[in-house]
This record gives C-alpha cells, structure tokens and sequence, in this order.
C-alpha cells in the first residue's frame, strides 16, 4: 500500500529537490487526494492477471502527479513494466512533466509527454489499460470520456474539477431549470446543475459498455470536487441498450425544455 510519506517524498523529489524546501499547505493536502488514487491504481494492478507491460495514460495531466506517482510507487514496486502517456495541452506544464519524469525511479516503465488538447484523438494510444485523470477542469473531463472510450480504454478512473458553462449537461441543466421554474438562488442552481452533468457523464460510459461506479475518493473537507468515476469497460449489450435510451431521454428532455 502506498503511505503519505511515501507520497510526500516523491512529490518532493519529483517537483522541488531543493535543499531546505518542503512541500507547500497545498502540495500537503494534495497528497490526501493522490492516496486515494493510489490506492485505486494499486487495486487495479494488483488484480491484473495479464503480467504484459502496463499501459497508462493520464490525461489532462497538468503536473502529472498522479501518472509518475503510479509509475514509480505502484508499477516500479511490483516490478511491472509499462508505457505512461502524459497529455498535457500547455506547454509550461508539459515542459514541467519532462522535468519530473526524467527523476521518476521507475527504469522498466517508458514515459512520454505529448502537449495535446485531451480532444486531439492523435495524442491518445489505443487500448490503453487504464486511463487517469484528476480534476480535469469543464469540458476536459468530458473529452476524457469520449476519448477513453473511442480508444477502447480498460479502465478509467475519472475525477472531475469546475464545471462551467461550457460543459454540455450544463446547458441542458440549464434549459431545465427554466421549464421546472425552479427558484435562481446559486446554491440551488449548482447542485441541480451537477446532478445533471454527472448523471449525464455516467450514463455516456454505461451506454458505451463501461460498468461505472461514482464514489467519494476522499472526504469533502480535502476537496469539494471529491467524486471519482470508477468505470470498467466490459461491453454488455442489455445494460448499454438501457443506458442508451436513458441519455437519450435526458438530452431529450433538456431540448425538449428549451423548443
């Protein structure tokens, strides 16, 4: 099991290595987010029965913290070889993954930055294992699903951030709020909106064949966006078929609201 310390050593590492320096407050409570990943992707791994090179991608990456921590605190300590795809669209970022990744103590693992919007479906190897992404900001979360999906993913382990105006859901959560009446009061308005969405981004995976879970990774008090999308790609026709009428109806309804 990877350990807080174990987290805070290759956060410091990987990102600071100056003498004196420690890790900011919140660097430190970012670490309580990456446990819980970690011990997501342990659980994945550990229940892999295929012993081929790991396949990853983090998507979305930012700093990558959550793929070069997989790589050297999960893949490395089980001896498991790999290939990790980070895809960073801004270019400080990207620059900032080389950096990292070039002190990640995992020497069977490859790791590859390629700056791409998380939308390019070039950037994205096909069949990947499994795909990660921590706090992809708006739209980018749902990019992440429809490319996982178009590349045939395993897996994806999904935590979205912000969601704007942008995003799709939230334009139909919109609409229904106008044909529902409900009050504008913000807090109202929001949590109605997020329900939407992520009702909507569930239903997208389960009609593309992935079993999905959505849970609390950590508590609320360490981030309010703390719901992680735990999907299984396993292809059964009779749930699809299911979930495909049910988006169907939701985005029917949202257009429906606004005619």
């Amino acid at each position: 099991m990877v350990s807080l310390p174990d987290i805070e050593r290759a956060l410091h590492r990987l990102y600071i290595a100056a003498p004196g320096a420690s890790l900011r407050r919140e660097e430190r409570k970012k670490t309580l987010e990456l446990a819980g990943m970690m011990k997501e992707i342990d659980r994945i791994v550990s229940a892999a029965r295929e012993k081929r090179p790991w396949r990853m991608i983090d998507a979305a990456a930012g700093k990558a913290y959550v793929g070069l921590l997989a790589a050297e605190l999960v893949l490395a300590r089980k001896g498991r070889a790999g290939r990790l795809v980070l895809i960073e669209r801004d270019g400080a970022r990207a620059a900032a993954c080389r950096r990292a990744a070039a002190c990640v103590h995992a020497p069977r693992v490859d790791i590859s930055v390629r700056q791409s919007d998380v939308a390019d479906a070039s950037a994205w190897p096909s069949e990947p294992d499994l795909v990660v992404a921590l706090h992809a900001c708006g739209p980018a979360s749902d990019e992440v699903i429809r490319q996982s999906v178009a590349c045939r993913a395993r897996r994806l382990l999904l935590v979205p951030c912000c969601t704007s105006k942008q995003v799709a859901a939230a334009q139909i959560a919109d609409r229904w709020m106008e044909d529902l009446g409900l009050p504008r009061h913000a807090e109202i308005r929001r949590r109605f909106v997020q329900a939407v969405v992520d009702g909507e981004r569930t239903l997208v995976l389960e009609a593309a064949g992935y079993e999905t879970v959505v849970l609390p990774f950590v508590p609320p008090t360490v981030t309010p966006h703390n719901l992680l999308w735990r999907a299984r790609r396993v292809g059964e026709p009779r749930r699809m078929a299911e979930a495909a009428k049910k988006l169907a109806r939701l985005r029917g309804a949202g257009e429906a609201s606004h005619v």
